[in-house]
């Protein structure tokens, strides 16, 4: 079933919980599935400009067309995800936590509509069931924990960056993108046996989701993306695509 409703994705909720006693884990997307923004560009740009001003916004627009054009010309995103971490390299780990602690106060405080509200909604009513939430996203630690605090978040299964004598080396272990997803998951669901993936929820915005959500029950397409709600539709007869 699907609906555009703003309501339906707490009504389909709500009917899971009211319905099952087990065991389950949510694992949610985050880049346009529970916020609205894509949060590694929206650093990158934040932090340039901070530093560097109208020379940082010039370099940001630099990097933003060498990444489209590498996408536009088919680049898998798992590469495209490299791509972007190689503009870190020789950036102090301790410099950029705070920039992104920063980044992330300002977003929170000052940008309406940084959440998704409907999929917040769900996540919260599902904490409040007593299920674990695990962020799964390409991003990274300084953009992620602090949504995981203030959502309560469980764990973050994300792309990582590597580090080396406290900077960053440009360089990424397994980008958390497509079937580097679906490998997280699946190791995280590995570790928890008594929990039936059957009953887990899992949320995302993009075809690149799918690998994680078929993975569980009941997977949750927020958005218009119309790859991913026919692909889930026929995956799926509970299907929900909302915003």
């Amino acid at each position: 079933m699907t609906d555009h409703t703003p309501g339906y994705m707490t009504e389909y909720v709500s009917a899971f919980l009211s319905g099952t006693s087990r065991p389950y884990i949510v694992f949610s997307d985050v880049d346009e599935t529970l916020i609205s923004v894509k949060s590694m560009f929206d650093f990158l740009h934040y932090r340039l400009v901070r530093r560097h001003g109208a020379a940082g916004e010039e370099e940001y627009e630099r990097i933003s067309a060498v990444i489209g054009r590498r996408a536009a010309d088919g680049a898998p995103r798992a590469e495209i995800n490299r791509l972007y971490y190689s503009h870190y390299a020789g950036e102090s780990v301790d410099t950029v936590m705070r920039l992104a602690d920063d980044w992330f106060t300002e977003r929170t405080s000052s940008t309406r509509g940084f959440y998704i509200d409907s999929t917040r909604r769900a996540l919260r009513d599902h904490r409040a069931a007593g299920a674990p939430l695990v962020l799964v996203s390409g991003s990274f630690p300084p953009l992620l924990d602090p949504l995981a605090r203030e959502l309560g978040a469980e764990t973050v299964l994300c792309t990582r960056p590597l580090i080396r004598d406290g900077v960053y080396t440009g360089e990424v272990g397994t980008p958390v993108i497509g079937e580097g997803k679906r490998a997280a998951v699946l190791a995280h669901l590995a570790a928890r046996p008594a929990v039936d993936p059957r009953d887990c929820f899992a949320y995302g915005d993009h075809v690149s989701d799918l690998p994680m959500l078929e993975l569980v029950g009941h997977p949750v397409a927020v958005g218009d993306d119309p790859e991913l709600r026919a692909r889930l539709a026929d995956l799926r007869p509970e299907t929900v695509a909302t915003r």
